[in-house]
């Protein structure tokens, strides 16, 4: 068999990159879900030392290259702290630390969108803050920001082709190594962003779904 050739077993292995690459976006995307929704309250309730704490780090991974975050995780992060991080590790950090700063802003624009008069007049009628931010502010905060958060994971989807270059086996790794093996780019990179774009589109079509049933939900708020 010529090295040029392609085998079935290069199907397995787009799969097993495409696992990895689904793993560390669904991971990351949950994990910066949680954590950037936990410091948007921080914020909406105005604590002063960590609203400060949080808007510098957000603002710094927000406004730097993830492939520099990306490098200073997996090379930097151990030398420094003397820490043995795998490329799994690293991608994770990274990932999550930069999703969650997108999400912070998301989920912050989304809270202040809500009415200022319907949070003072759950408070006259006696909820407490959990019972507002639960019955008042989450689900509303939840359909303004259903949009923004589907256009920044199907971008997000698209960042994770970025841990190839640190040894993580995922799609575009695989990819790579099959470009390097059957010399036909045009092919291998074809078939790599076609899964890339299915996915893409997989995931929006799951946010515009999932939009229409939130604003269906809460139309009557509007009218």
């Amino acid at each position: 068999m010529r090295y040029t050739d392609f085998t079935p077993y290069d199907l397995v292995l787009l799969a097993q990159g495409l696992g990895i690459s689904l793993y560390l976006f669904i991971a990351t995307t949950l994990m910066g879900l949680m954590i950037g929704t936990a410091l948007a309250i921080i914020r909406l309730y105005r604590i002063p030392a960590l609203r400060q704490v949080v808007g510098f780090l957000t603002e710094l991974l927000k406004n730097s290259p993830v492939l520099v975050q990306l490098f200073l995780v997996f090379f930097g992060v151990p030398a420094f702290f003397r820490l043995n991080l795998t490329p799994i590790e690293a991608a994770m950090i990274t990932l999550t630390g930069n999703t969650t700063a997108f999400i912070y802003v998301i989920a912050v624009s989304s809270m202040e969108a809500v009415g200022r008069e319907q949070v003072e007049a759950a408070r006259v009628f006696g909820l407490t803050r959990w019972q507002v931010l639960r019955h008042i502010i989450a689900p509303q905060a939840a359909a303004f920001a259903i949009g923004p958060l589907t256009g920044l994971m199907v971008n997000q989807l698209q960042v994770t082709s970025l841990i190839s270059v640190i040894g993580v086996m995922d799609l575009t790794k695989v990819g790579n190594i099959l470009n390097l093996r059957t010399l036909k780019p045009f092919i291998v990179w074809s078939v790599v962003g076609l899964l890339y774009y299915l996915v893409a589109k997989l995931v929006a079509w799951l946010g515009a779904r999932y939009e229409a049933q939130l604003r269906a939900h809460s139309a009557w708020r509007g009218g």
